[in-house]
């Protein structure tokens, strides 16, 4: 089954993040929580976290990315 993952509101007011660096790539494995990204808000560094477990299929955005709450970061098969 296909997850498209949607990047969740982190904090209290970012409603767009920068797209640092990405800790996963197609192919890998993720378990519930693990890391998929490393975000900055207007305040913070932050850890995306993945929904679910299963393998990365893709990536929907790029480092230095602009990415609003609610938009497709990426798709994981379970």
């Amino acid at each position: 089954m296909r997850q498209i993952v949607k990047l969740p509101k982190l904090g209290d007011t970012a409603n767009e993040v920068l797209v640092l660096e990405w800790n996963v790539s197609p192919g890998d494995a993720v378990a519930p929580g693990d890391a998929l990204m490393r975000v900055e808000t207007d305040k913070v560094e932050a850890d995306v976290p993945s929904p679910v477990g299963g393998t990365v299929a893709e990536l929907r955005v790029e480092v230095e990315d602009e990415v609003p709450v609610g938009a497709a970061i990426c798709v994981i098969e379970s």
